[in-house]
């Protein structure tokens, strides 16, 4: 780490300046301010026809007010296939059910992500999937714990030296998200019978230090934040994959009660494509996978002339990936690259490399729409 340098000097009790910015971020009942900012957007698209979104995220954001929004995004659409994706929590809009999954691939010993769609879910019929996905989600936040022990633990300053490294971080930014990391953690032990579990999420300490905006310097925050983010990713690259379910597992139970499965991310999770899972579509473009978008096209289409996929052909997607909370923060704090996302605006389809590589292909959003609602249906 670089020699250490003059910060300002941090209180290591609780304050009730601490005790103000935790229930602010932890809110989840919207302010007037959040609401309108929901029902407002700021850009629409009258334009657009279509809406199709398999890959999005209510978050803390009710459906009533997402449907306001949508029918401002796209006045004048002449159809739909909206699915919301919640992180391992099976939730519904307008008669369709979604969840975006964690589970792991054996064969290649690595996490992926699966879409699970479904129409008039039986949730009696679905307790099995319930149960999976509430293990699995409680795993998941179990990382965030993992997390803040990596900043704060002394047993954890191996990771902490090399993330430090990795960002040529000084030591005395490293003491002061250590502080805060400590204060995180018994704050959340103190409200642990308070707060709802969707809080448990990695994006917890970039909130919490995005707090501390009004009493630093927003150098000291913004390099809290890129140290704490590598912490973060050397949190996420050990942690353990042998308690999520796997792949074919989760794929064989969501069958069984009629779901749709797609792949999202394909860039990050390569393997998966190798794997011959037994799924309805691949997503090709992701706000944070866009690089082979026609080459994925190309692949999906080449795989269904070649008959792979016998009668069901898989489906080329694009995911928006919209994560609506970063919409209800406060603007000076949001990622301008996250917030710029919008449920079924996937920019894509109107590229014209990209465009020509779906005509030569059939591919449209009214299909898709047509073809994936009559399975699901």
């Amino acid at each position: 780490m670089r020699p250490r340098s003059t910060w300002p000097q941090v209180e290591q009790d609780l304050t009730e300046e601490d005790e103000q910015a935790f229930a602010r971020i932890n809110e989840t009942v919207l302010s007037p301010v959040q609401v309108q900012r929901i029902v407002s957007p700021v850009h629409t698209y009258p334009r657009q026809e279509y809406v199709l979104a398999v890959h999005w995220h209510p978050e803390q954001v009710p459906m009533e007010l997402l449907a306001r929004r949508i029918n401002a995004l796209y006045p004048n659409r002449q159809d739909e296939l909206i699915i919301p994706t919640q992180h391992n929590v099976l939730l519904e809009y307008n008669g369709y059910w979604g969840v975006e999954v964690d589970c792991y691939s054996s064969g290649f010993n690595r996490k992926v992500q699966l879409l699970l769609h479904f129409k008039n879910l039986d949730m009696d019929r679905a307790e099995v999937l319930v149960s999976m996905l509430r293990h699995t989600h409680h795993y998941r936040a179990s990382q965030l714990y993992e997390y803040i022990d990596a900043l704060t633990e002394s047993s954890q300053e191996h990771r902490r030296q090399l993330a430090a490294a990795r960002t040529n971080t000084e030591e005395d930014v490293v003491a002061f998200v250590r502080i805060y990391g400590e204060k995180l953690k018994r704050l959340l032990a103190k409200h642990a019978s308070e707060v709802s579990d969707d809080i448990y999420k990695n994006k917890l300490v970039r909130n919490y230090l995005d707090t501390l905006r009004s009493c630093y310097a927003d150098r000291l925050v913004n390099k809290a934040q890129v140290y704490a983010k590598a912490v973060k990713d050397v949190v996420k690259e050990e942690f353990s994959l042998s308690y999520f379910y796997r792949a074919s597992e989760i794929i064989e139970e969501a069958r069984a009660l009629g779901a749709g499965v797609v792949i999202p991310h394909p860039e990050q999770f390569w393997p998966i494509l190798l794997a011959d899972y037994d799924v309805d579509g691949i997503e090709v473009w992701n706000p944070q996978s866009q690089q082979y978008t026609e080459f994925l096209i190309n692949v999906v289409n080449r795989r269904n002339r070649m008959g792979w996929n016998g009668e069901r052909p898989v489906l080329v997607f694009m995911g928006d990936d919209c994560h609506m909370s970063e919409k209800t923060r406060d603007p000076a704090e949001q990622d301008p690259e996250k917030a710029a996302r919008e449920i079924g605006l996937q920019p894509a389809w109107h590229d014209y490399a990209i465009r020509k590589s779906l005509i030569m292909n059939g591919v449209s959003r009214r299909k898709i729409i047509e073809t994936y609602r009559d399975r699901l249906g």
